[in-house]
C-alpha cells in the first residue's frame, strides 16, 4: 500500500475503507474484517455511522496489529462545542476499543465547530489523536480555521469523484497543505458511473474495470480514497489499482468529465442544513 505524508508528518494510506450506511453490526464486523484481510489498512468510520462499536470488535479480532491500522472516526454536529465534543472523543475510543485514533475529523461545518475544533487540538495534544481534520469544509470556512487556529487540518474529507474533482476547492487545500480525502469515490453508482464510455474505454486499454480507473485518477492526483464495498470481489477489484497507470491523455479525458457539482446533497441549502443540525445521536 502507498502512502501520502499528511502536513504533521504522519503517514496516511492512499486507499481505505469506509463504513457509512452499515448500521447493522454484524454485517459491519463481517466486512470491516474482510477489508482488513484483503489488505484495506485504513478504517473510515464515524459517531453519525452507528457502528463504531462493531469496527472496534473487527479489529481486536482481526489478528492485525492495531499499530498497522489507520483508523478514523468524526465528531458529531450534536457533540459540537469543546466539552462536548471532548467527551464524545471518549466515547468514541471507548467504542472502538482503542486508545488512540489515527485520524479525527469534524464531520459537518455547522454548530460550535471552533469548540469542536479546540477539543481536537486538546486530543492531539494528549496523544488521543494523531492527526485531525473536517469533513464537508468549503474552501470559506476552511481558510477561516486555518486563520485562526495553531494546529492547521491535516485532512478534509470531501465528496470527490470523476463527477465532482473539487476544482474550486484545492487551490486551498494546497496553499495550506490540508489533504484532500475523497468521501463517495465511486459516486456511489449515479450517473450510471459503471458504464460510463471513458472509463470504460480506459479501463478496457489497462484490463481493469470503471472503478479500479476511477480510484486510480484519485489516487495518482494525490488523493485519499475510501471506497466501501460488501463483497469481497470487489473489495479485492478495488484494491488493485497499484499495477497501472494513467496517461496524462487519460487523466485529461476524466477531468473533462467534472461538473464541479455535487450527486448527493448542498451544504448552502438552508432546508439540507435543518435536516443535519436536527440529526441528534442516541
Amino acid at each position: 500500500m502507498q502512502h501520502l505524508l499528511l502536513n504533521n508528518g504522519v503517514r496516511i494510506p492512499v486507499l481505505g475503507f469506509g463504513v457509512f450506511q452499515i448500521p447493522d453490526h454484524l454485517e459491519c464486523e463481517r466486512v470491516v474484517q474482510q477489508a482488513l484481510a484483503v489488505g484495506y489498512r485504513l478504517i473510515d468510520t464515524a459517531q453519525a455511522y452507528d457502528n463504531e462499536e462493531a469496527v472496534g470488535r473487527a479489529i481486536k479480532s482481526s489478528g492485525v496489529p492495531r499499530a498497522d491500522i489507520f483508523l478514523t472516526s468524526k465528531v458529531w454536529v450534536s457533540n459540537s462545542g469543546e466539552q462536548a465534543a471532548m467527551a464524545s472523543i471518549e466515547e468514541s475510543l471507548r467504542k472502538l476499543d482503542t486508545d488512540y485514533l489515527d485520524l479525527m475529523l469534524i464531520h459537518q461545518p455547522f454548530g460550535d465547530y471552533y469548540g469542536t475544533y479546540r477539543a481536537l487540538e486538546r486530543a492531539l495534544k494528549e496523544g488521543k489523536c494523531r492527526a485531525i481534520g473536517v469533513s464537508n469544509f468549503f474552501a470559506d470556512r476552511l481558510v477561516d480555521l486555518c486563520n485562526f487556529f495553531e494546529v492547521k487540518p491535516q485532512v478534509n474529507q470531501m465528496e470527490t469523484h470523476v463527477f465532482q474533482q473539487q476544482v474550486t476547492l484545492r487551490p486551498y487545500l494546497d496553499k495550506y497543505k490540508v489533504q484532500l480525502q475523497s468521501w463517495g469515490p465511486l459516486a456511489e453508482g449515479k450517473n450510471d458511473f459503471f458504464n460510463q464510455p471513458v472509463l470504460k474505454k480506459i479501463g478496457a486499454k489497462h484490463h481493469k474495470n470503471v472503478a479500479q480507473v476511477a480510484l486510480r485518477f484519485l489516487v495518482q492526483s494525490g488523493i485519499v480514497a475510501i471506497p466501501k464495498s460488501s463483497s469481497r470481489a470487489h473489495m479485492e477489484q478495488n484494491i488493485d489499482i497499484f499495477d497501472f497507470e494513467l496517461t496524462p491523455a487519460e487523466i485529461e479525458l476524466i477531468r473533462n468529465l467534472d461538473t464541479r457539482r455535487s450527486l448527493f446533497c448542498n451544504h448552502h441549502d438552508p432546508k439540507f442544513v435543518e435536516a443535519l443540525t436536527a440529526l441528534k445521536l442516541s
